[in-house]
């Protein structure tokens, strides 16, 4: 090979869902374009010797809120965050945005921030509501990477819930165009009644819990996979808290519908006790489970029956999640920095590196790939994809601590949690954006990610 590559990565051990090598990694123009031995020379190397490599993390789920809400969290400091998480690229999520990204005029809007701000690649989530099956297309067309919906009140009045009727009209349009629907799959009659039930008995944490049960996902999956069935509709069940779910999914996959699952860190590495611990930072929708599902859930990941692991970082300002009553306080996790590696530290914790590396790898990042149509470019340590390389450490015993987050808000569930494993390095397209615990110099260079 010759000395026109711009980047070598010497002595990584690669990991791709196939299994684990010793291996160099040549770049050249945001590419690689070699991955083995005896690739010569570049302008620029790293010694990876000690590190693995792995195909940047695609957080396909999260709520970084631009326009509109840069209070909440922002393109910037999303995407720095994410970085220093391992993180290469973020699907961002239509409904927190002032306006939602609803229309493919909103779609341009926050397309133009993004462009300006985000230091990783990214794509953008179109929303399907009631009345909007017209914009699906221009959406579509604009470069979404598909159409979310809320089977329950979002909690912002913005973005609401779709029904039946709307779910069905949406996939028969998303069918259509090729494109997949991702559903937040809790149903909202239930949810209200469970609400009213739960909240006139008290307003602790443990009643709220008791508001949000199993049955309101399971109830939703059913509905929206027979939409799914009926209209030839791909379908991604995101956020997915249970085991059941993940059976009621596959059960309908078993039966034809174009189904995958993703659940999130923050489900496989807390359990409904943590929320009752830690209060506001580890309230969510779904809420965390019960232990017993929370290992049920490994036992899933481990049997191959999920299909991607997406953080649904999910900010709030600190105001937003104080209050005497549980049930007003805001539903979401901040997750996309500290999680991945803690993730990846409970699972080699669990399982040989060579064994549970490979399987993560392709929940993170190829299976992401594959279900999103972006595989041509994205998801692989391979000749002809995008360099876009996460060297993690995984001999760095360390203790997490909210002082290291990049968040708008230094908030978050894992303070105080040991790891084993550290970033080391993020690259994106063959530019350092993470090292040595700080984001890189230069300014913010994200491209949009166009499924195929």
């Amino acid at each position: 090979m010759s000395n026109s590559i711009d980047l070598l990565i010497r002595g990584a051990t690669v990991v791709t869902p196939e299994g684990v090598a010793q291996a160099d990694i040549a770049v050249a123009k945001g590419s690689i374009v070699g991955v083995g031995s005896g690739l010569g020379s570049a302008s620029a190397e790293i010694d990876a010797t000690g590190l693995h490599a792995i195909s940047g993390i695609l957080d396909s789920h999260v709520h970084f809120n631009e326009p509109g809400r840069a209070d909440w969290e922002g393109l910037s400091t999303g995407s720095m965050s994410l970085a220093a998480g391992g993180g290469t690229a973020f699907f961002d999520m239509p409904l927190n945005s002032l306006p939602p990204v609803t229309t493919a005029e909103s779609f341009a809007a926050k397309l133009e921030l993004a462009e300006l701000l985000s230091y990783t690649d990214f794509a953008i989530w179109g929303g399907l509501v009631p009345g909007n099956v017209e914009d699906l297309g221009p959406m579509a067309e604009a470069g979404a990477i598909g159409f979310k919906s809320f089977m329950c009140n979002s909690g912002v009045e913005e973005f609401p819930f779709a029904d039946a009727d709307t779910l069905r009209k949406g996939m028969k349009r998303a069918a259509e165009l090729g494109m997949l629907v991702a559903v937040h799959a809790e149903d909202d009659t239930l949810a209200r009644h469970r609400t009213v039930e739960q909240h006139a008995r008290g307003s602790d944490v443990r009643t709220w819990l008791k508001s949000r049960p199993v049955e309101l996902e399971l109830a939703a999956i059913k509905i929206a996979t027979d939409i799914a069935g009926e209209t030839g509709c791909a379908l991604h069940i995101v956020h997915v808290s249970s085991p059941e779910g993940i059976d009621l999914a596959l059960q309908a996959r078993a039966k034809g519908v174009d189904v995958t699952v993703e659940t999130c860190p923050h489900y496989l590495l807390l359990e409904e006790e943590d929320v009752v611990r830690l209060g506001a930072p580890a309230k969510c929708f779904p809420p965390l489970r019960p232990e017993a599902l929370r290992l049920g859930l490994w036992k899933e990941v481990e049997a191959g029956r999920i299909d991607t692991i997406g953080s649904d970082h999910s900010p709030a300002p600190p105001g937003m999640k104080r209050s005497d009553d549980f049930f007003e306080i805001w539903g979401g996790i901040s997750g996309c920095q500290h999680a991945f590696g803690l993730l990846l530290s409970e699972a080699i914790g669990r399982r040989p590196v060579a064994t549970a590396l490979p399987q993560f790898s392709g929940l993170l990042s190829a299976n992401v790939a594959k279900r999103f149509r972006i595989a041509r470019k994205k998801g692989h340590l391979a000749v002809g994809f995008d360099a876009d390389i996460t060297l993690l450490n995984l001999s760095d015993p360390h203790v997490l601590s909210n002082k290291e987050l990049l968040y708008k808000h230094t908030q978050g569930p894992y303070n105080h949690r040991k790891s084993t494993v550290s970033i080391a390095r993020t690259i994106v397209r063959g530019r350092t954006v993470f090292s040595e615990g700080r984001i890189a110099p230069g300014a913010p260079s994200g491209h949009l990610i166009r499924p195929d």
